[in-house]
Formats: C-alpha cells, sequence, structure tokens
C-alpha cells in the first residue's frame, strides 16, 4: 500500500472533542498570539490541527496547533465562524513518538532572518504603506520596525518619521542671564 500523508484526510472536529496534551514545551507570547488571530481572522485556518484520536474516549489529543485551538477557545468571532470546528489532521503513533512529533513541529518552524524582514518592511515602505499598517499586519511594534529600517540604511525609509527635539540650542548670552 502506498504511503499517504494524513494532511489528506483533513476532517473537521468539533472543538469540545479537542483536549491539549499534557508535554507542549511551546510558549508564543502576546503580540506573537495577536499575529496569529489576525491571521485566522483575516486568512481563515489554512493549517489543520494535528491530532491523536483516542477511541476510548472519543477526544483528539493535540500534537501540534495548540495556539490555533486556543485562539478558537478565546475568540468567539472565530468560533462562530467556523462553526466550532478545528480542521484536525490525525496520526496514530504511541505517545513517544508524539511527544517528539510535536517537539519537531515547534523546532520546524525556524525563526525570520532580519536582513529579509527589513527587505520585506522595505517594499511595503516602498508600497506605500504606513508603519501603522505594518505594524497591525505584520504584528511588529514600533520599535522592531524602526530596527529592521535601520537594517536596510535607506533614509527614505524614514521620511515620514517626525524625530522630537533633543535639547534645543541655547544662545551663551541667554544663558549667563537664567
Amino acid at each position: 500500500m502506498e504511503y499517504k500523508s494524513p494532511v489528506y484526510n483533513v476532517i473537521a472536529v468539533p472543538i469540545e472533542k479537542i483536549q491539549a496534551n499534557t508535554y507542549n514545551p511551546n510558549a508564543v507570547a502576546p503580540p506573537e498570539m495577536k499575529l496569529l488571530y489576525e491571521s485566522i481572522k483575516m486568512d481563515g485556518y489554512t493549517m489543520p490541527i494535528v491530532c491523536y484520536y483516542v477511541k476510548s474516549q472519543d477526544i483528539y489529543v493535540i500534537i501540534d496547533g495548540f495556539h490555533r485551538y486556543r485562539i478558537m477557545l478565546e475568540h468567539s468571532d472565530i468560533y462562530e465562524r467556523e462553526g466550532g470546528k478545528l480542521p484536525v489532521s490525525v496520526i496514530d503513533k504511541p505517545i513517544d513518538q508524539r511527544m517528539a512529533s510535536t517537539i519537531r513541529h515547534n523546532r520546524a518552524r525556524g525563526s525570520h532572518d532580519v536582513e529579509l524582514m527589513s527587505n520585506i518592511v522595505k517594499e511595503l515602505h516602498e508600497l506605500g504603506r504606513s508603519d501603522a499598517w505594518i505594524s497591525k499586519h505584520l504584528g511588529m511594534d514600533r520599535d522592531e520596525i524602526l530596527r529592521l529600517k535601520q537594517v536596510t540604511g535607506l533614509a527614505a525609509l524614514f521620511k515620514d518619521v517626525k524625530f522630537g527635539q533633543a535639547w534645543k540650542p541655547v544662545d551663551e548670552e541667554e544663558e549667563i542671564y537664567r
């Protein structure tokens, strides 16, 4: 029999039948959770939750996708739009292999390259996108956008930035009479 990846058998599972595992070490900071919410709100669920089916209890235990699961639990607009169901891809492996799968999924996501991210910010800026737009749609705060702009070294990226007066020159004579 030819191997068929689980993703070809995605099923819609009521969220009430899904449970978190007890061993996932992954944590997502609030800004990234906000971005995940925005991503799911704007794009929908584009990746299934990976689960193990426990037949005796008729539940699905999460292997990967806990934070996508949390978004539905914590946001009624997403729950309602999706009819309370999550896309689930089921794998059937013993607990040790499920634990290893969780870690592989977490670590395989990688991280973003600073130079590539700064080029994306540059291109978005050149397309007329404001820092506020970039912040909202890419989940970045102002400082991160500023740092990425600095990497590109282009003064044009700062043309709309309002800089405060760090100091005001004082005439020497004025200083004497204070």
